[in-house]
């Protein structure tokens, strides 16, 4: 074979055609392929080792035995194997390819973070117990304030109660003046329970529609100045509400007061010509001042409604109403109860608005369940008669009342606690 300009190819191309051929007509013949030499850099092979075995130890012995002259051909003692001891060989290198562990493992800390617990030689830090000393010193401090407050009740009570010689829960006689102490509670508990309950009717759903407006409704613009001049209804003083609702409001309900009186079949609305301080002026005063916080605690529950609830409700065609209802309401049921017991928490201790507003009943005069009617609650009883708090028998007819009126709101309270902890996404 010769080039294109007549001179003969080298030998080199010769030769390698030469194999080709041959490797071509040895497989053509059916014989045995030639041997394939390892791929290799530089004389030193890429493949991984192979592990050695026993059978490769006793070979490299014997060559050295060979090499050593040792005519007879007789071996040393053969030295104990990886397999005699259980072990597997130690190699360079491994004959697995290389793999990716799908362990999960925690990822390596930063520079800038700080070892969570005790530190790597086992010991608490010194911040550590410090700080979680003052938080169980501060949950500590507020579980005994609160038994210590009902201790001191039911000690100062406790000679009044043993003394007294009415029925003190259905009794409506009220003397602690005499050497004979004659008190009950039933006047107190009813007028303390009617003007919360006139005050959670009314501050209830306008709390709620207040908030579904900050929330859902009102532009930023807007919003964000109304919730202010809410949460601000909380600063004001309880003495301002009172004098404001016995000067301003009461005058101003008569001719609302006079128009409900065509409803007198009704028990509740019977007439009583008591124009001023009745239960209905203190139950709406009383709406007022706990408005704010009724308001406050639906607004956050609302604001918290998870995102994906109110795009699924708009994904389905749902006009804002319908979206309202099945996915924020239901989301924050939980948050409205809590938020409206906490007010009726707050509605049943209230003082000097009450002591203020409403006014004191005859003595003996007979029990009506009317709302346009004078009356007499815990607090405002107490306040009231705080002159009278000269001798440890007299003022424990009073401290008696309170340790009723403790016992209620710590009731509502834990009612409100568990509510809530019913809704696991609002705790």
């Amino acid at each position: 074979m010769s080039t294109s300009q007549g001179e003969p190819m080298p030998d080199r191309d010769r030769t390698t055609d030469d194999e080709s051929t041959t490797r071509a007509s040895g497989s053509a013949a059916g014989g045995p392929p030639p041997k394939v030499e390892p791929p290799s850099i530089a004389g030193e092979s890429v493949l991984a080792p192979r592990p050695a075995t026993d059978t490769d130890i006793e070979r490299e012995m014997g060559r050295l035995a060979a090499a050593s002259g040792d005519a007879d051909g007789v071996l040393p003692p053969r030295p104990a194997t990886a397999t005699d001891l259980g072990h597997e060989i130690e190699v360079l290198g491994s004959a697995e390819p290389l793999a990716i562990s799908t362990i999960d493992q925690p990822p390596p800390s930063a520079a800038g973070d700080l070892p969570a617990g005790p530190s790597r030689s086992g010991k608490i830090r010194i911040g550590d117990r410090m700080f979680r000393g003052m938080s169980i010193g501060s949950g500590l401090i507020i579980i005994a304030l609160v038994v210590a407050v009902g201790a001191f009740l039911v000690v100062k009570a406790w000679p009044a109660l043993s003394k007294d010689k009415a029925n003190f829960v259905l009794s409506r006689d009220w003397s602690t003046d005499g050497k004979v102490l004659r008190f009950g509670i039933v006047d107190l508990l009813w007028g303390t329970i009617i003007v919360s309950v006139i005050a959670m009717i009314l501050a209830t759903p306008i709390s709620l529609g207040i908030a579904l407006f900050i929330t859902q409704y009102a532009p930023k613009r807007l919003a964000t100045p109304v919730a202010y001049v809410i949460d601000l209804l909380a600063a004001i003083p309880s003495i301002v509400y009172g004098i404001w609702g016995l000067i301003v409001l009461a005058p101003a309900l008569e001719p609302v007061q006079r128009a409900l009186y065509h409803l007198d079949f009704i028990p509740i609305f019977d007439k009583k010509n008591v124009a001023t301080g009745t239960i209905f002026d203190a139950g709406i005063v009383l709406a007022v001042m706990i408005l704010p916080i009724m308001t406050a605690i639906s607004r956050d529950v609302f604001e918290r409604t998870p995102r994906q609830n109110i795009e699924a409700a708009w994904a389905l065609g749902a006009t804002r109403w319908e979206m309202i209802r099945l996915s924020v309401i239901p989301y924050g049921r939980a948050g409205i109860v809590s938020g409206a017991m906490l007010g009726l928490g707050r509605a049943l201790g209230e003082t000097v608005a009450m002591y203020l507003i409403l006014s004191k009943p005859a003595t003996g005069a007979p029990f009506t369940p009317s709302i346009f009617n004078g009356a007499e609650t815990f607090a405002s009883k107490i306040a009231n008669n705080a002159a009278e708090f000269e001798s440890p028998t007299s003022a424990g007819a009073y401290i008696a009342a309170g340790l009723v009126l403790f016992v209620l709101t710590f009731i509502v309270n834990a009612a409100a606690r568990a509510i809530v902890n019913r809704r696991k996404e609002f705790s």
